[in-house]
């Protein structure tokens, strides 16, 4: 069977009855989205030890209930309901992880031991050299987030899989053929998020 001219519809309607074919063809249609919002994820994953391929093997148990719950009578587009669940299970994943870190906080913690995310021992991180200060690169690295967070509080769920695609180097193109919707649709979405970006930073700079 010729799969290349089915749409999200049509091919959802394959997976219902059990065609592997047709997963796979979505799967690897929405990897790209996958890989992202994974990529997203890399940095809490590190600090909580969390190894990639368990990373990865949560996001691949999200795009399955993707396809399990997904109802194809509402509005949501199967792409959407698609990055909600994976993004969904990944936030339960870091959380439940982090939780579970927490009951270790009284752990005693070697001065010498070299932590991965920073790549210096805990003694450096506490000297008075600056010539490569952690906390530093820390505190930017937070105030980056923090300025994420708030510019995705800004966004629509469409504009936020526009968003991830866009600042992990996917042009308009690629970006409309990854969500299948139109060009022009893209470009107005990039350009909404542009302004909206935009407004944040002045208001920032204002305070």
């Amino acid at each position: 069977m010729d799969y290349k001219d089915y749409d999200d519809g049509e091919l959802f309607m394959l997976v219902c009855e059990d065609d592997e074919n047709a997963k796979e063809i979505l799967f690897n249609k929405y990897k790209p989205i996958i890989d992202v919002i994974v990529k997203k994820y890399m940095y809490s994953a590190t600090l909580l030890n969390i190894e990639f391929k368990d990373l990865w093997g949560e996001a691949m148990v999200g795009f399955t209930d993707a396809l399990n719950n997904f109802d194809a009578n509402k509005e949501t587009s199967l792409s959407t309901f698609i990055y909600k669940c994976v993004n969904s299970r990944l936030t339960k994943a870091i959380v439940h992880a982090k939780t579970k870190r927490n009951k270790f906080n009284n752990e005693t913690y070697s001065l010498d031991h070299i932590y991965k995310e920073f790549g210096v021992s805990l003694e450096e991180m506490i000297s008075d050299d600056n010539k490569n200060d952690p906390l530093a690169n820390m505190l930017d690295e937070e105030k980056t987030n923090e300025l994420e967070v708030e510019i995705r509080k800004s966004l629509s769920n469409f504009e936020c899989q526009v968003f991830d695609l866009l600042i992990n180097n996917f042009n308009y193109m690629e970006i409309s053929n990854i969500l299948d919707k139109e060009p022009k649709q893209i470009d107005n979405t990039i350009q909404r998020i542009k302004g909206k970006v935009k407004s944040i930073l002045n208001n920032n700079k204002n305070t």
